[in-house]
């Protein structure tokens, strides 16, 4: 299948047979890490940090030096691409990403460029380049973007919200300007990681962090429609190699039978949904990603083993698992607590994939 010494991350979200259920960890190149820190302090900033690299390609790399983990995960941000559509993309400390230009009018959708991968986002595409290199195919490269809706929401809002009320109104009361700013997103979403999957990523996964903050409906309208477009745009064969996609709707375990129905490889799972109930609603359609709750990791090592235990019995036999949070890390959790989660999966996965 690949050149890789291990390939068994992506063998799984293409349901063929292998020997135990791969890991690896949303954020797992991140601030629990005190040699991650070290780095982000010799950046500056965050966005120094994502922006060179040389030191994205360190990060990326390090829990790989600590964790038996089955893949790495690009190290960067979902909102690169509206940071290179002009909006100004900044970072202020405890309060999260702002921009200094969001959306506010007609003439703002309107002029939204699509932007190109090679040129504005060139430092993400350079350090798939730089990273797919230094893994010396140890394990595989996953690439990664925010989706449509998610990415909206933020160029909306300004920045982070909890009521996400002038995205919400402009949905509601524009919805033909909303699709005009999604459509152009999900173009520049599927240029972006088809520029990543051209650099070297070997699977891509789109994050729709805030999908479930809608009603059906709109989810279906305004959310679920524009990941299929970006999967349909998706360049997916490379010299013959399947590049699997993952994609991940937080909140939106309801909607898991049209979800798996849009062409993605995998689905990624919150912790709020069973996985067993999950594998029995899509059957053979796709892989499932999940699913231990984050804040299990603060639990001492013998209860989260035990917790890794039931969501791999949950899942039962066979291939389609891969093995994960059911979002990403929080910063302050012990790293020795991730090393019993990843040293748990090793040891009781085998016996699921019995031949």
């Amino acid at each position: 299948m690949t050149n890789l010494i291990n390939d068994i991350f992506l063998k799984a979200l293409l349901k063929q047979p292998i020997d135990r259920t791969p890991i690896w960890m949303m954020r797992q190149a991140g601030r629990y890490l005190p040699e991650y820190r070290q780095i982000r302090e010799q950046a500056g900033s965050f966005l120094n940090l994502c922006t060179n690299p040389e030191l994205a390609c360190e990060v990326t790399l390090q829990p790989l030096a600590r964790f038996d983990f089955d893949a790495a995960i690009l190290f960067s941000d979902i909102l690169t691409i509206p940071d290179a559509m002009g909006l100004g993309l900044y970072f202020v400390e405890g309060e999260g990403p702002k921009f200094k230009h969001p959306i506010k009018t007609v003439a703002d959708i309107k002029a939204l460029p699509i932007p190109d991968p090679e040129i504005e986002l060139k430092y993400v595409t350079d350090a798939v380049r730089l990273i797919r290199k230094n893994l010396q195919g140890r394990v595989p490269l996953i690439g990664f973007a925010g989706s449509p809706w998610t990415l909206a929401t933020y160029m909306v809002e300004g920045g982070s919200s909890k009521t996400f009320q002038k995205t919400k109104a402009l949905m509601y009361n524009e919805p033909k300007l909303m699709h005009q700013m999604l459509d152009k997103l999900a173009q520049s979403v599927a240029s972006y990681l088809n520029a990543q999957i051209a650099a070297g990523a070997q699977a891509v996964m789109l994050f729709d962090t805030w999908g479930g903050i809608l009603a059906t409906e709109e989810y279906k309208q305004f959310s679920l429609a524009y990941a299929q477009q970006v999967r349909s745009l998706l360049n997916t064969d490379i010299d013959g190699t399947k590049v699997p996609t993952i994609f991940f709707t937080k909140g939106g375990g309801q909607w898991l039978e049209s979800i798996s129905n849009v062409g993605f490889d995998a689905v990624g799972l919150d912790w709020q949904t069973d996985i067993a109930i999950a594998r029995e609603r899509v059957g053979n359609k796709v892989a499932l990603q999940g699913n231990l709750d984050p804040i299990a990791l603060y639990a001492q090592p013998d209860i989260i083993v035990e917790k890794v235990k039931t969501i791999l019995a949950k899942y039962g036999y066979g291939s389609g698992h891969v093995f994960n949070l059911g979002h990403g890390i929080l910063p302050d959790v012990n790293p020795e607590h991730v090393k019993a989660m990843v040293g748990a999966v090793h040891k009781y996965s085998a016996q699921y994939h019995l031949t």
